[in-house]
């Protein structure tokens, strides 16, 4: 089969590889589609010495077949799933391997193109939500006034963490963002306090207009969706202490943050993570959960998935994508490839 593997440049190179065999537990799927996340071209780069790897994480596909124990799923189902990170069998390929508890049916009227939009983006939102900011869930939600500042509304992450807080009845929603606002205009409820902060208009702005558009309440918690050119720092000083802001980039300093203030990083992989020391239930059962939650959200219709751009020429086409995601160009739109369209496949 054929696999597109990224460099420390972002460059891009298809080779021919053997189709992978699903292990107990485990999901091969024949991959339709694929999104893309900043994460991949990003590890590349961090992890420079690294040999290139397929980086790939959001599958949209068929199910080809299932290693021993898996119940949930068999040949020919619809599905999406969240790919382990950093382990071989991504999704830049013509099949992918997935976990069962990772993996999640879709309905027939969802497109694989939006399926792909998911995964990664729609689980790292629920795990800053629910398991680090402790917010209350869809299924138990806010009965009273909850203020909380989602920073880049705009991206995936924070616009699938505006549509779950929503979910949650959890107003007022801040939400931080600049040419993207007009499609967050269409996830918040201007009824229920919900408003929008421009970025743009500089860091002492958006300090100000956060704690206003609280209406008087305190701010205890915010997402922080981009985690990098001073948006912490404009939420650390924004925010009533004790109070808690989920971030997104691991491996940061925070320790500047105000007294009271705390930095939780949440990380998307510790959905393939063992419970810890002492612990029986963890996040990986939250996952579990939760990626069943997303496809009865879409079989329903109270779930939905982010707008995407399909980028031409399949695997061949995610050079130029990554370099778009790199160069800062994606805004309120998750760029996602057609494994078909890819030439000479």
């Amino acid at each position: 089969m054929k696999e597109a593997v990224i460099d420390k440049d972002t460059g891009v190179t298809i080779r021919d590889v053997d189709i992978p065999t699903p292990q107990p537990g485990q999901v091969l799927i024949k991959v339709v589609v694929s999104g893309t996340n900043p994460k991949d071209w990003k590890l590349p780069v961090w992890l420079s010495d690294a040999p290139p790897a397929n980086q790939g994480d959001d599958i949209a596909g068929f199910v080809e077949a299932v290693g021993e124990g898996v119940s949930k799923f068999r040949k020919g189902d619809k599905v999406a799933a969240f790919h382990e990170m950093m382990t071989p069998a991504g999704s830049y390929a013509e099949y992918a391997i997935a976990w069962e508890h990772t993996t999640f049916h879709i309905p027939e009227k969802t497109s694989f193109e939006e399926a792909a939009s998911i995964p990664l983006a729609a689980m790292t939102s629920a795990l800053g939500l629910f398991q680090r900011l402790s917010l209350p869930v869809p299924w138990h939600p806010a009965t009273e006034a909850l203020p909380l500042v989602v920073y880049g509304g705009a991206s995936a992450v924070g616009a699938f963490a505006i549509k779950l807080a929503h979910l949650s009845n959890i107003h007022p929603i801040i939400a931080v963002a600049g040419k993207g606002a007009p499609f967050v205009e269409t996830l918040i409820d201007r009824s229920k306090g919900d408003t929008i902060i421009d970025y743009r208009e500089g860091d002492n702005a958006v300090r100000e207009k956060i704690r206003s558009c609280a209406g008087g309440l305190p701010i205890h918690h915010a997402f922080d969706a981009v985690s990098e050119k001073g948006s912490y720092q404009n939420l650390g000083e924004a925010l009533t202490a004790p109070a808690k802001i989920t971030v997104v980039l691991p491996g940061k300093d925070y320790s500047d943050l105000p007294k009271g203030v705390e930095a939780i990083t949440t990380n998307v992989g510790a959905v393939h993570q063992s419970p810890g020391p002492g612990q029986t239930l963890g996040d990986i059962e939250f996952g579990a959960a939760f990626f069943a939650f997303f496809g009865r959200g879409l079989a329903q219709g109270w779930f939905t998935g982010h707008p995407v751009e399909v980028r031409p020429r399949g695997l061949a086409g995610l050079e130029g994508a990554l370099r778009d995601l790199r160069e800062g160009k994606a805004s309120a739109v998750k760029y996602v490839v057609r494994v078909a369209d890819t030439p000479n496949l």
